[in-house]
């Protein structure tokens, strides 16, 4: 029997950690429990007041946030905030898969879009590899605005 997952970040700041690969992937924030949120309206604003509802002191309404793909296929996301700061590689990482079947300039010139538009949400490049045939199509790495490595495949 197959099992599903959740992918855990942490994060010294889970809401912008969140919005941030909300936007990458196109992954959306949940409402809260027993909320229906109005279309278009803004999820974490909703969470903004359940949380004060509920009692929730405001300088924990951040320890933690949630993504869900919404055609449901993908797993969940969760940001937990955590005292620290990221101090090593990461030894699991994504890999955002924006050029399945590429190969070539044609690949590479879809990674390089990606990557400025996600630059632009705050990722920093880290570095370009470069095609090997037979064995490697070509990535580019980047870090979230933590620091966390992923890779544009």
């Amino acid at each position: 029997m197959s099992r599903n997952v959740q992918i855990t970040f942490d994060a010294c700041d889970p809401r912008a950690l969140s919005t941030f690969w909300r936007d990458v992937l196109g992954y959306v924030h949940p409402g809260p429990p027993g909320v229906v949120v109005p279309e278009g309206g803004d999820p974490l604003a909703a969470w903004d007041v359940f949380l004060e509802q509920i009692g929730v002191p405001e300088d924990q309404r951040n320890s933690r946030s949630a993504l869900d793909d919404p055609d449901g296929a993908g797993p969940r996301l969760f940001f937990q905030q955590v005292p620290e700061d990221k101090v090593a590689k990461n030894r699991v990482h994504l890999d955002v898969r924006v050029a399945p079947g590429l190969l070539g300039d044609e690949r590479m010139a879809v990674l390089e879009a990606e990557c400025e538009r996600l630059a632009a949400l705050g990722a920093t490049r880290v570095r370009r590899h470069e095609p090997a045939p037979p064995m490697e199509t070509g990535f580019i790495v980047m870090t979230d605005p933590e620091g966390n490595e992923f890779c544009l495949d």
